[in-house]
């Protein structure tokens, strides 16, 4: 989605968010991250908060600061940026690779199955479709933002194909975007 981000020419406007338009954001950032009950209001103010619209119906929630907190395409689920999970990394599940998958991972290539099920890597008990923060092996932040494709259960099962699809990664375009 980011692999080619250039925030001159695919930001194409930012707006302000009207606060009705907050509030649906933030009960939804509630229903998908439970875990950010107490942590909302910091992470996304009451006020302050912007929308950055981008090419190919891309939209950024961009916070107080510039901060771009979370980003979705269309009226897809919201995803955190790697800055924030970076901060919050309880927020979503973990999949861990192994060692040989991180320059792939680093390079916005989807998580295969075997990558998630080798020695050193570790799985979270997760559904299909569920958003992921993609560990490393002996690493301490996220690489990347992926969703996953199959159950944990059904990686395990099948051990070929996708398991992750990678959304947004460490060196992306919008890693590299400046505040807003």
């Amino acid at each position: 989605m980011f692999k080619k981000f250039d925030e001159k020419e695919h930001v194409t406007g930012v707006n302000n968010i009207k606060s009705s338009v907050q509030k649906g954001i933030r009960s939804k950032l509630l229903e998908q991250y439970p875990y950010l009950e107490g942590y909302l209001d910091k992470i996304v103010p009451k006020k302050d908060l912007r929308m950055a619209k981008c090419q190919d119906h891309i939209e950024i929630i961009v916070g107080k600061d510039g901060e771009l907190l979370f980003f979705r395409q269309r009226d897809g689920p919201l995803f955190p940026s790697l800055k924030l999970l970076h901060k919050y990394p309880f927020m979503l599940p973990h999949m861990q690779v192994d060692k040989g998958a991180i320059r792939f991972v680093l390079s916005g290539a989807n998580v295969m199955c075997p990558g998630l099920t080798s020695p050193g890597a570790k799985m979270t008990k997760a559904e299909a479709d569920t958003i992921v923060a993609i560990m490393a092996e002996n690493k301490q932040h996220a690489l990347a933002v992926g969703v996953t494709k199959l159950s944990s259960e059904k990686i395990l099962e099948v051990n070929k194909g996708i398991g992750i699809e990678t959304i947004h990664y460490l060196n992306d375009g919008l890693w590299h975007m400046k505040p807003v």
